[in-house]
């Protein structure tokens, strides 16, 4: 005996309308937010258009940069004006000391930031420890030139007025920020990983160099690009700190020989441009894990 099947039928499916589980599918244009776009525009002309003509210069005769058109292309494209700066301002011993300073500012705000940090969050219901967080915090709200003069007279009474002591001033003067930065990348790592790891005999130094720091990877990265820009761009630290104009940084460099530069623009420009191109190509490597870091941080 057979038994007839009963067939379902289907429903029926208008237009425009989808299955249960599907995305339907859009059949209008979105709208395109006009004001952010018009923003974006102008951000990114700010910082391309000046980056155009320093580099539009640099490759420029002395000739053609007097022209009085910046905008016009170089023809023919011409080094010597590299080739002047070189000499003139002694760029490879200016450039040796900028990377001094930056390599140590850099190595030395990951360390002591994320170390300072590490035992404030590990240590938040000590009163001694979270009071010296606020301090940090305050710390931030008072700029270099304000303290500018005790530093000089400081540095110089301890024999640091040389680009070492530019360096740890630019450590210690990033404290605050960088580990506010490190202590809220913390917060987000489970205290469980650490307790796992004591179980098995590690002491607090080896629970941070083994298990923690790695774990600071992308906030460390976020900290070492911000102390490397900050530091290799630094005009002011250098010029009052430095007593020595032969152990100067090159943006200090570019300002003694600016008298020099007044009718050579192109060698300016071209000055100007090897000046920060290490920046620029440090950022353009290390960019997501700046933006990895922010985002991490920002989100517990």
């Amino acid at each position: 005996m057979s038994t007839a099947t009963r067939t379902v039928p289907a429903e029926p499916v208008t237009p425009g309308s989808t299955t249960s589980g599907q995305r339907r599918p859009r059949t209008g244009r979105e709208r395109t937010n006009w004001p952010a776009t018009v923003i974006l525009i102008v951000c990114t002309l700010a910082v391309l258009v000046p980056l155009y003509v320093t580099i539009s210069m640099a490759f420029k005769t002395t000739g053609q940069a007097v022209d009085g058109n910046a905008f016009s292309l170089p023809g023919p494209l011409t080094l010597d004006s590299f080739a002047q700066a070189w000499t003139l301002t002694n760029f490879p011993r200016g450039f040796a000391i900028s990377v001094f300073v930056s390599v140590t500012a850099v190595i030395g705000e990951i360390v002591v930031s994320a170390l300072a940090a590490y035992a404030i969050v590990r240590n938040w219901d000590r009163r001694l420890f979270r009071w010296s967080f606020f301090y940090l915090l305050a710390a931030m709200f008072i700029p270099f030139p304000v303290v500018a003069l005790p530093q000089i007279q400081l540095t110089g009474l301890v024999g640091l007025d040389n680009p070492l002591g530019v360096a740890i001033l630019h450590i210690v003067f990033a404290l605050a920020f960088n580990t506010m930065l490190f202590t809220a990348f913390l917060r987000s790592i489970p205290l469980e990983l650490e307790e796992s790891m004591r179980m098995d005999g590690a002491g607090t130094w080896q629970v941070f160099w083994r298990l923690i720091f790695p774990l600071l990877g992308p906030m460390s990265a976020t900290v070492g690009i911000f102390a490397f820009i900050g530091s290799w761009n630094d005009f002011m630290m250098p010029s009052l700190i430095i007593s020595d104009p032969e152990l100067q940084t090159i943006p200090v460099l570019q300002k003694i020989f600016q008298t020099q530069f007044s009718n050579s623009y192109n060698v300016a420009f071209a000055s100007y441009l090897m000046a920060m191109a290490p920046a620029i190509i440090v950022y353009l490597l290390t960019q997501r894990w700046v933006m990895s870091g922010l985002t991490q941080g920002a989100v517990k």
